[in-house]
């Protein structure tokens, strides 16, 4: 099964698309993109260039988006819609003030290392739900992708460099 789908993706749409998809993916984004992109065997500047763009893709819908779409589960007759809109708007209203002093470089810093749940999906879904401005928003998430970006690379490409001198 697993080959049927790497052979579907990378006969019909490359390497370098593979990279950008797996990076637009939440919770795998770049951390999962440019290892990809080095066992496809793809140069790290390809993989690096490719991993960002696909992980800032979802970002400008998700600091647009979030707000509206809290605001729909909120008017939901659907109780659970509603409750969690609540619990979300609440949390968000309760850690505000803590969150905007340090919001910029602390959003940066928190997408920039490059754990699971630590990346631009979930930095811009803080932003937005505290109503940053988006163009800072926006500029603090690219920070941080670009510094976990920098910090896959090399640990990818620094792992395969060192496979290939040991054999």
């Amino acid at each position: 099964m697993v080959e049927l789908i790497e052979n579907f993706f990378l006969n019909t749409v490359g390497r370098e698309l593979c990279v950008l998809f797996c990076s637009m993916i939440p919770i795998i984004e770049l951390r999962g993109g440019i290892p990809l992109g080095a066992s496809l065997g793809l140069p790290w500047w390809q993989s690096y260039l490719f991993a960002v763009i696909g992980n800032m893709i979802p970002v400008p819908m998700i600091l647009l988006g979030v707000n509206w779409l809290i605001g729909l589960m909120a008017r939901s007759k659907i109780g659970f819609f509603r409750k969690l809109a609540g619990f979300l708007l609440r949390k968000a209203e309760k850690n505000r003030a803590k969150i905007e002093k340090y919001v910029f470089w602390g959003v940066c810093l928190f997408v920039a290392v490059p754990l699971p749940i630590t990346g631009a999906w979930t930095g811009s879904l803080v932003c937005a739900t505290i109503r940053e401005k988006f163009w800072k928003a926006l500029l603090s998430c690219f920070l941080g992708v670009c510094i976990a970006g920098v910090i896959m690379t090399l640990a990818s490409y620094g792992v395969v460099a060192a496979f290939k001198f040991l054999a």
